[in-house]
């Protein structure tokens, strides 16, 4: 973290914007971003210094050393000659004890984000995270989180799991930080900030498919905290163990499950998933009747009644769970169970698509369609409201 910060922070002082592709670029060769900061700081702060960097000479030692380091002669010189003037800048002396270690050591230190930058910044992945804002040739309108927000705009984003699973997981994951940013910005500001004008608060829903794939440490403040910025989430999978595996810690995948108020179960197919909806639920008092009859002879031959009968109706109570996990394991295709509104439990059915189409789509639904299908297709004029006021080109 420390070291994309000092990375981040370096580039927006140069005037950038910093993306994963040149945040990439300059993981890989920090020296030449060293170099690059150090001479505009140095410019500013401390005019002539060209010449006296200039004039330092470097034992046989010393130009060893750099070598065996892997750094350049000119970054040690500038090193050398902030040290012996005693100057100080919170980013050039991050970047200077970024260079001041060995470069095998420093690869073995950040060793683990070369892996994820490359998820994020390999074929067209990049071209869509990482674009060039200052490209004239690329007519794709460029947006972020809150324009799209403050649009009240929809966004599908397929992820492909399927074909890629790693590069979906790294790019799902990067969008859900993006978005817990977001919430908190909007949490502390409103909807709104930095424009001239009042925004309307917006509620924004999002819904994950197979978030199990997607989820990472991030994904827990977007749950228990996001509310209060107007966020709803809904997310969707297949068995609670595809969440636990993810995680890779129970207590943080229970802390996921324990923030999600609404919960809606259709058929599953193991045990501890069904649990999950089924422990939150009361036992209940089951009513019993029995019936019973009975016959007595009689061995008194003077009594006039030779037997006797007697019929009762017994009514019992007992303690019994209100639902199984066998019930919804044996859930009918289309049906599921809900637990809404503070634990209430509803049983529901959800309609099916037809497949032979006999049964047409209702009107009102088609109208839906059709004018989501029109604003979708005529996106010409509608860039032009997808640069925020105040924020540059849509950043």
């Amino acid at each position: 973290w420390r070291f994309v910060n000092v990375i981040a922070r370096a580039r927006t002082t140069l005037g950038y914007r910093p993306d994963y592709r040149m945040i990439y670029e300059d993981a890989v060769n920090i020296d030449a971003l060293a170099l690059e900061y150090l001479r505009f700081w140095l410019d500013r702060e401390q005019p002539g210094w060209k010449e006296a960097v200039d004039a330092i000479e470097m034992d046989k030692t010393q130009i060893q050393q750099a070598m065996k380091s892997g750094r350049t002669i000119d970054a040690m010189k500038i090193l050398l000659f902030v040290r012996e003037n005693n100057l100080h800048d919170p980013i050039a002396d991050g970047l200077a004890s970024i260079l001041s270690n060995d470069r095998s050591y420093f690869e073995k230190l950040v060793s683990s984000l070369y892996p994820l930058l490359e998820k994020l910044t390999t074929g067209k992945t990049a071209q869509i995270l990482s674009p060039q804002y200052d490209d004239p040739t690329d007519p794709r309108p460029i947006f972020d989180w809150m324009s799209v927000i403050e649009r009240g705009a929809v966004v599908y984003v397929g992820l492909d799991s399927l074909s890629d699973y790693e590069v979906a997981g790294a790019v799902g994951n990067a969008m859900f930080a993006d978005l817990t940013s977001i919430a908190g910005q909007t949490y502390k500001f409103e909807q709104g900030y930095g424009l001239s004008t009042a925004i309307p608060k917006r509620k924004l829903s999002i819904h994950a498919d197979e978030f199990n794939e997607l989820i990472g440490d991030e994904f827990i403040p977007l749950l228990n905290k996001a509310g209060g910025a107007g966020f709803q989430v809904a997310v969707y999978t297949q068995t609670w163990a595809d969440v636990e595996a993810r995680i890779g810690n129970k207590a943080k995948a229970s802390q996921i499950g324990g923030n999600l108020n609404t919960l809606i179960m259709l058929r599953v197919k193991n045990k501890e998933t069904a649990e999950i909806l089924t422990d939150q639920l009361p036992d209940v008092q089951l009513v019993t009747s029995i019936q019973a009859s009975a016959a007595t002879d009689s061995s008194d031959d003077r009594e006039v009644l030779s037997f006797t009968t007697r019929n009762e109706d017994r009514i019992s109570t007992q303690e019994a769970p209100m639902l199984s996990p066998a019930d919804l394991v044996q859930l009918p295709k289309g049906q599921a169970f809900a637990l809404i509104e503070g634990g209430q439990l509803y049983k529901i059915r959800l309609p099916l698509f037809d497949p032979d189409e006999a049964h047409p789509i209702p009107a009102s639904l088609e109208d839906i369609a059709a004018s989501m299908r029109q604003k979708y297709d005529t996106h010409g004029t509608e860039t032009e409201n997808l640069v925020v006021e105040g924020k540059g080109s849509g950043f």
